[in-house]
């Protein structure tokens, strides 16, 4: 017998945290280093492939919570911080 398990839904804290994380894993530099006010090019200097990592790195993670997240690539060149990529992800979680 199996059962769905359905996981919480992510707060925005939660969602910082996957961003931090998976970008310091990425760009490999300590998590503490990566702010939601830093700005992925001028901070951090992750560049496109960088942050085209970060997107599927994200929704890989999302979608154990949400069936079929995806972050859509025009969207990308908006979000140049952690903020707006956080933003970016509650708007499209509802």
């Amino acid at each position: 017998m199996s059962q769905d398990v359905h996981k919480q839904p992510l707060d925005r804290q939660q969602i910082v945290s996957l961003i931090c994380n998976n970008l310091a894993d990425i760009l490999e530099i300590d998590v503490s280093a990566i702010t939601e006010n830093s700005s992925f090019a001028e901070d951090l200097q992750a560049d496109s492939l960088a942050l085209i990592e970060l997107v599927e790195a994200l929704e890989e993670e999302i979608n154990e919570y949400i069936t079929g997240f995806h972050i859509n690539d025009e969207d990308l060149e908006e979000l140049r911080t952690v903020r707006d990529a956080t933003d970016y992800v509650m708007e499209k979680l509802g």
